[in-house]
């Protein structure tokens, strides 16, 4: 069996063993061993993937193939889908994120309740959509695994979230449902438009797409992905999403789920259209500037520490979508850097959220202080998370940012470099908000006598907290490793951008 298929087999079982689990330790049970295989399998799938592309440095082979462990199986002949799967360094990296984020998930619904068979069972629905996509290479399938990502949203957040949960699980599904349906069309126009007998995404690369097609079926396409990855005006669910999700919802929805919109920009929009994004790409580079402004803006006046953190993700994931626009190889390198790097430390402060709010019943800022005196442990890791969020040396944050800076100055033309600018200013904002919150809910005086009694966080909550903090401070300090598995996969959709810019 091909081993990308155990990241859709796995997760099967995992359903078939939670239908069939009769007790709370039973759903525990097959949910770590779930979780941990998923781990172990992606960590594999890196170690084997490095491992091949250095041998074949070492040999000198440069007509390597794009993608490695790719197969392919005929599912529907007149229309030519297939259930197509391979993976470069991009995937190979997000298979890795989600299966962290899955596994620390798993640990920080560990008390869950009621409804907890229920509850992991449409989670791991999302795992398996998630996983689905990332492995996917024909258009048809990754846009069905798409889908089964984003329908258990509605019921996780409606059922066990908390605030206007019903609310915010409608406007999300609803937004992100409208976005997939011009996401839909944008795929049957790359099918139609290329005339390839084929919806497999290498092959489709290998062809023209009229530029006349490319103009209407790009923006179509970018605005499906982008709206999962908060692109703005349309980035308005996400707050609302992310605040009434509950916890380990909260860390795959941020963490994970909201990759798929840059890795779905990248890997259809702007690799199989590469003219339209060349000549329309500034019309989105525009949003995607204020995006990220204005996340980082928005943050500073919430009370609410989800809201925080919430406003922080659509300024951050708007970094993804503004280096990928800048179509540098250094930029793009960033980007997929951002997506990594957003995605830990975002898992992580949601995961701290939820553990604070789980104690003193309340997620305002003017109702708590002096926290890190009664809850350590918590507090220390909320001021890591804060910290590699505003990109503090040695941390993810600083890696990933620094090198969506310098890759978009590289652009020398006046429009490319005042957005940059304009860009950077995010870093002192989230400077502000960071340090805001960190001083006014961990420091002084507690001024709660019921906040006095809490406790500080348990062995299953220790567990998911440390595997994320050495995960954000692993990539900050020894980042080369996954730059260069990401370089090779870089390189062939930048080329084509770059092919296209000189028509």
């Amino acid at each position: 069996m091909n081993i990308l298929s155990l990241f859709v087999l796995i997760p099967l079982l995992m359903l078939l063993g939670l239908w069939l689990s009769r007790n709370l330790n039973q759903v525990r049970g097959v949910m770590v061993a779930g979780s941990s295989l998923l781990l172990l399998t992606a960590i594999y799938l890196t170690v084997d993937y490095l491992g091949i592309r250095h041998a074949e440095a070492a040999a000198g082979v440069t007509d390597a193939p794009e993608m490695l462990f790719t197969a392919s199986y005929m599912w529907y002949a007149p229309l030519h889908i297939c259930y197509s799967i391979g993976v470069d360094g991009i995937s190979v990296a997000m298979l890795l994120l989600s299966a962290i984020i899955v596994f620390t998930g798993t640990f920080a619904s560990w008390k869950l309740k009621p409804l907890t068979k229920e509850y992991f069972l449409w989670f791991t629905l999302l795992s398996l959509g998630v996983f689905g996509f990332f492995i996917s290479t024909d258009l048809f399938t990754m846009f069905m695994f798409y889908e089964v990502a984003l329908i258990p949203m509605y019921l996780l957040i409606g059922v066990w979230g908390s605030g206007r949960k019903e609310y915010a699980a409608m406007k999300l599904t609803l937004m992100l449902m409208g976005a997939s349906a011009f996401l839909l069309i944008g795929i049957l126009g790359i099918y139609y438009g290329s005339g390839a007998q084929t919806m497999n995404v290498l092959e489709i690369a290998k062809l023209h797409i009229p530029m006349d097609m490319q103009r209407i079926f790009f923006p179509l396409t970018f605005l499906g992905f982008g709206v999962l990855g908060a692109l703005f005006p349309f980035h308005t669910w996400s707050p609302d999403g992310h605040a009434s999700a509950p916890t380990a919802v909260s860390m795959l929805h941020a963490g994970v789920l909201m990759k798929l919109g840059g890795y779905g920009c990248f890997r259809v929009a702007m690799y199989l259209m590469p003219e339209a994004a060349q000549e329309l790409g500034w019309i989105f580079l525009i949003l995607t500037t204020i995006s990220v402004v204005y996340g980082a803006f928005s943050a500073v006046v919430q009370t609410d520490l989800k809201y925080i953190n919430a406003y922080s993700s659509v300024s951050h994931c708007g970094l993804v979508l503004f280096a990928l626009l800048m179509m540098t190889y250094t930029s793009s390198t960033g980007a997929i850097l951002q997506m990594l790097s957003h995605g830990l430390m975002t898992a992580l402060f949601f995961a701290l959220i939820g553990m604070i709010y789980g104690r003193t019943h309340t997620r305002d800022i003017r109702q708590m202080s002096g926290l890190m005196k009664i809850m350590p442990f918590l507090s220390v890791g909320y001021v890591i998370a804060g910290l590699a969020n505003l990109g503090l040396p040695g941390l993810s944050g600083f890696v990933a940012e620094m090198t969506i800076f310098v890759g978009s100055f590289q652009n020398a033309d006046t429009f490319h470099r005042v957005c940059t600018i304009i860009a950077c200013t995010s870093i002192v904002i989230t400077a502000v908000y960071i340090l805001r919150v960190v001083g006014k809910i961990l420091y002084g005086k507690c001024t709660d006598p019921h906040h006095m009694h809490l406790t500080d966080a348990t062995w299953d909550e220790r567990l998911a907290v440390i595997c994320l903090i050495v995960a954000v401070a692993g990539m900050g300090l020894a980042p080369f490793w996954i730059s260069d598995m990401i370089n090779d996969s870089v390189t062939p959709i930048i080329n084509n951008l770059i092919s296209a810019s000189n028509l």
